[in-house]
This record gives C-alpha cells, sequence and structure tokens, in this order.
C-alpha cells in the first residue's frame, strides 16, 4: 500500500518541461590598476522533458550589481543661484544592471510577470521613500536610471540574446571599468507567451587585485596612514613636474 501511495506521490509532482543548463567565460572578475572593463560571455542550453509547445520560447538574462541605498537631490533656483531643493532615498539601487532579451521587451516578458520577478531596470531599484511635500517622486528613480545609463552601468540590450532552434542561446555582457566590488547575481529566464516557465540563476565575482587590493584595504584599515601616502605621492609630483619643467626651460 505504501508503495503504491508513494508511486502516486511521485507521478502527481509537476515536471519541470524546460530546465536551463548555463556556462559563463569566465566567473570571477578582476579589478587591477589597468582594469578598463570586461565582457562576459553567457551561454546555455534548454533542457527538455517534453516537446516544444506552439509558442516561441525566449530567453532573459539579467546580470545585477551590488545593491546599496543612495540619496537623489534635484536642483532649483534660489535667490538667483542653483541649490540642492529636494531629496529622495532610494533604499536599494543595483550598482550595475544589464538587462540582455531575444526579443523587444514586450514580446519576451508581461508587465505581471515583470513585477512579480523584478527584471526590469526600474523594478530592480527596489523601493523610494519621498518626503510627502516632494511633488513627482517618480521622477528621481527616472534620473537615477538615466544617469545610470549615461554612464554605461545600466543597460537594456534588447535582441542581443542569439537562440538557436528554441535549445542554444548565447549574448555577452560588458561590464565597464567602474565595477563595484562584490557578488553579481546572474538570472537567465525562460518564457512563453510572456510567462516566465522557468529560472536559472548562478554568481559573478567581481574583486580587487593586486595594488588596487592593497590601496583598497590601506584605505579602509589605515586611512591615516592612506591620506598621508596620497599627499606625500601628490607633493612630490607636483615637484617632480616642476623640475622637469625647469630643466626643459634651462634647455
Amino acid at each position: 500500500m505504501m508503495r503504491w501511495l508513494l508511486l502516486l506521490l511521485v507521478a502527481a509532482l509537476p515536471l519541470r518541461a524546460e530546465e536551463v543548463v548555463l556556462g559563463l567565460s569566465k566567473d570571477i572578475v578582476q579589478i587591477s590598476t589597468d582594469f578598463d572593463g570586461s565582457d562576459i560571455l553567457i551561454f546555455g542550453a534548454v533542457k527538455r522533458e517534453a516537446p516544444i509547445s506552439g509558442e516561441p520560447l525566449q530567453v532573459i538574462v539579467a546580470v545585477a550589481g551590488p545593491h546599496k541605498p543612495l540619496t537623489v537631490w534635484r536642483q532649483a533656483r534660489r535667490f538667483g543661484i542653483w541649490v540642492n531643493a529636494h531629496a529622495v532615498e532610494v533604499d536599494a539601487a543595483p550598482s550595475f544592471y544589464a538587462v540582455a532579451t531575444s526579443a523587444p521587451w514586450n514580446a519576451v516578458i508581461s508587465d505581471t510577470e515583470d513585477l512579480r520577478h523584478r527584471i526590469s531596470i526600474p523594478r530592480a531599484i527596489r523601493s523610494v521613500g519621498a518626503p510627502m511635500d516632494v511633488p513627482d517622486a517618480q521622477s528621481f528613480t527616472e534620473a537615477v536610471i538615466r544617469i545610470r545609463t549615461r554612464e554605461g552601468t545600466y543597460q537594456l540590450l534588447e535582441n542581443t540574446v542569439t537562440l538557436r532552434e528554441e535549445t542554444l542561446f548565447n549574448t555577452a555582457v560588458s561590464m565597464p571599468a567602474n565595477l563595484t566590488e562584490g557578488t553579481y547575481p546572474t538570472r537567465i529566464f525562460l518564457t512563453r507567451g510572456g510567462e516566465v516557465i522557468t529560472s536559472y540563476e548562478t554568481e559573478i565575482e567581481v574583486r580587487k587585485v593586486g595594488l588596487e587590493r592593497w590601496l583598497f584595504g590601506l584605505s579602509r584599515q589605515q586611512p591615516l596612514i592612506y591620506g598621508l601616502m596620497s599627499l606625500f605621492i601628490a607633493i612630490a609630483a607636483g615637484w617632480g613636474a616642476s623640475a622637469a619643467f625647469r630643466i626643459l626651460r634651462s634647455q
């Protein structure tokens, strides 16, 4: 009797018809003194337990940097000068965020699913706490997105995921030089008809190495020594430039 009950329970469990098998060209990004950015190749395959259904498969790849709070200021003209007039506290915004899709955004996921999984750039910014006297608080979030998109730290990469025969997919995400050290969660979503059918998550580690790592640790653990050393280097660089200029003038 127990055996038949176990068989019935196993049969009742839903099968995950499609799953992601993922690979990364690198899962560790090392930031050194000459670091000028890095390209991460993300590739994978779709493992199936059932035939392909009628709806076309779509793929979304999202890479997020560490979330941090920040304060967004809006300037206003007061007495003929521009001053910081209003401020909104953003609870948590990713330092880096890239979303790559296999088709235009509206074709790969519905708004309801985006709200549930928080995939799009605006939804990745968790929440905004605005004082009651601040008009149009949503514009502060839009300003963060606009500024970071211009800097290259926020990227919406539509139609950049190559999907072959609804089985193999690949894309590349360019990570800029001004990366924040930490863990970068990388999520892959498979969708059909705008609905998420399965997802997969892995991580990319971003670390400082070599002289960059030593200077970073020194600035945190021995700030006085770091400040004195920076001052000494600045003085030495100024003196060296002045000496070189004098030599050039004397020739």
